[in-house]
């Protein structure tokens, strides 16, 4: 998983580096052009985010959180829509994204190649059921197409969504 960070401006895209760079950021090269306008950084752990430039039209509207971009499948999108209740926003050659109908950040998925996993996530999804049905939500769950793993701490349960990626029900 990996963050797109919106910008109004240039002067707030260069602001906005420089405060990740404060904070122990630095500059990645994951292989992006010369003429690419976003700026790609990893945070002091590692993890990859990236400060989108103005005027970008798919991240129009969404706020400073614009993505949570995902390494998945177009299966595992359409999970997490169906899961979330949330409509599909991009569906095009394999890549998916889902928004919720008030807006505000977007969730997407880049597609196949998927990376294969060799650990378990460090970041993954924790939901509570509203209803505070646990074992409700579990049964929904699996008949969307999740996996059951296991049971955690405090009788959370432990799934996999149809990319193996792991989550956990409260």
């Amino acid at each position: 998983m990996h963050l797109h960070l919106t910008s109004t401006d240039l002067d707030d895209q260069q602001h906005t580096v420089a405060t990740a760079l404060e904070l122990g950021g630095r500059h990645l090269d994951v292989g992006q052009r010369p003429e690419d306008e976003h700026v790609v950084l990893a945070d002091p752990a590692g993890y990859e985010f990236c400060v989108i430039e103005p005027g970008n039209a798919y991240l129009a509207g969404c706020g400073f959180l614009g993505e949570l971009t995902c390494d998945g499948t177009r299966e595992v999108g359409l999970f997490w829509s169906k899961v979330l209740g949330w409509p599909l926003v991009w569906d095009q050659d394999e890549e998916t994204a889902i928004q919720s109908p008030r807006g505000g950040t977007k969730v997407a998925w880049a597609g196949p190649p998927v990376a294969p996993k060799r650990e378990p996530n460090r970041q993954r999804f924790e939901l509570i059921p509203a209803a505070g049905d646990r074992q409700a939500a579990v049964d929904g769950l699996i008949s969307l197409g999740a996996t059951r793993l296991d049971i955690g701490e405090n009788g959370a349960v432990m799934l996999a969504d149809p990319d193996g990626n792991e989550f956990r029900v409260r």
